[in-house]
């Protein structure tokens, strides 16, 4: 009887652990996310300057 008992705590054991790890898994994975989306902004942001930046100089370029 013993190693039945044993072999259900083990089983247990290891979705306990399986389910800790999962959890920690989608963690990660939405801190990913907010990192992917925060990236995203500042290459807009970075674009958007850049393409001001591209106009001046065209501007400039042309009146000289």
């Amino acid at each position: 009887m013993f190693w039945p008992m044993f072999a259900i705590a083990v089983g247990f054991l290891g979705l306990l652990v399986l389910g800790v790890l999962a959890v920690k898994v989608f963690v990660e994975a939405e801190r990913l996310g907010r990192q992917v989306a925060d990236s995203a902004r500042r290459i807009g942001r970075a674009a958007e300057d850049l393409e001001h930046a591209a106009t001046a100089a065209t501007r400039s370029a042309g009146s000289l």
